[in-house]
């Protein structure tokens, strides 16, 4: 950077005028920029649960869940009321089941892999779901109860 000569009253005079608007343009933009901020940014307190609960984060361990196997896949359940549900099923509706959830297999591709038609599958498959929609109603009705 050039040194300003002390008689050059006129440029020291551009180049101060300069800086004082460098300085102006930048508080500026920091000042809308900060405004941009405050008006996108939300309190915590304004924000619903279901907001609040994207923001957090749940840890899963493999000793939290139960796991039930059919064909080597496996079925992973979290909740102790349902895993206890499943765990009653029968070993046929077991597999049946679990190849439908994890696998989404359709009820004729089951139903080839088990040795069974596809309406049987069909059948134990909807069977199956009711029953263990009915367990778990009755057995969250006690428990609220």
């Amino acid at each position: 950077m050039e040194t300003i000569p002390r008689n050059d009253f006129d440029t020291r005079n551009r180049y101060d005028a300069f800086c004082k608007a460098v300085l102006r343009n930048e508080a500026k933009n920091y000042l809308s920029e900060m405004a941009r901020h405050r008006d996108r940014e939300k309190s915590l307190e304004a924000l619903t649960q279901q907001e609040l609960d994207k923001l957090s984060a749940v840890d899963h361990y493999p000793s939290d869940s139960y796991v039930f196997s059919s064909h080597g896949y496996d079925l992973r359940i979290d909740n102790e009321l349902v895993a206890e549900a499943f765990a009653t099923l029968p070993e046929q509706e077991q597999s049946i089941l679990i190849l439908h959830c994890v696998l989404d297999m359709a009820d004729g591709e089951i139903g080839s892999l088990m040795g069974m038609s596809r309406s049987a599958v069909q059948r134990h498959r909807t069977k199956t779901l009711n029953e263990l929609r009915q367990r778990l109603e009755d057995n969250g009705g006690r428990k609220q109860a």
